[in-house]
């Protein structure tokens, strides 16, 4: 890539960011709630519920311009990688980072291609679950926060509870809806010595959980 192409991209990614990330701001209104962690530029993971394409879009408004410019999105290679404009879409305009279900090579493992990421000093945006739940439950968490956490503990882990941002842009719609919406940032998780990865992933479930404002349970 020629460096005329090179700045014309990172200029794309910049306008877009910013112009995703006020048009967040003006449909929802979003109010980050830092509750027992705050802004910073250290590298994270953040990892939140998923139940709209809007999720990300939303948390990443949340954060200040130099960490958004730094921190990317995962989302499944499956979807977003079925046709060019989509790739495109995901890479390209939202710096999204495509991992595949089904990899079938080392170079393809979510896993490896996650920490080339932090490699570079990026933070990442994670949906554990693994895939849009529409619920307030949680469905049980994949391995990978785990796996993560275990080749780089000196990154943070932060919970992010991300609300009614399935009523902004439910499934299957282009369109958002204006409505409030808020995200939760909760304390840093991290594996304890000798926590088993069950354990663990149960452990950082709850503590996500817990930051749902309006939990819809009887405990």
């Amino acid at each position: 890539m020629s460096k005329l192409a090179l700045r014309t991209f990172t200029l794309l990614q910049t306008v877009t960011s910013v112009g995703l990330s006020a048009m967040a701001w003006a449909v929802t209104g979003v109010r980050p709630i830092w509750s027992g962690s705050q802004p910073s530029d250290r590298q994270r993971i953040y990892f939140a519920n998923h139940t709209s394409h809007g999720d990300f879009i939303l948390l990443s408004a949340c954060l200040s311009e130099k960490e958004r410019a730094i921190t990317h999105a995962v989302a499944a290679a499956e979807y977003w990688g079925k046709s060019r404009l989509r790739r495109f879409i995901a890479e390209d305009m939202l710096s999204s980072v495509l991992i595949s279900r089904q990899w079938t090579s080392e170079a393809e493992n979510p896993i490896s291609v996650m920490l080339s990421v932090l490699s570079q000093g990026h933070s990442l945006i994670i949906f554990p679950e693994g895939t849009r739940n529409m619920s307030d439950e949680l469905l049980p968490f994949r391995s990978g926060l785990y796996n993560l956490s275990m080749a780089r503990p000196d990154v943070e882990l932060i919970p992010c509870w991300i609300e009614n941002m399935s009523r902004v842009l439910p499934k299957g719609q282009f369109l958002p809806v204006p409505l409030l919406c808020r995200v939760v940032f909760g304390a840093p998780v991290a594996v304890a010595p000798g926590e088993e990865r069950r354990a663990f992933l149960a452990r950082a479930r709850e503590a996500l959980l817990a930051l749902n404002p309006r939990p819809d349970r009887d405990d």
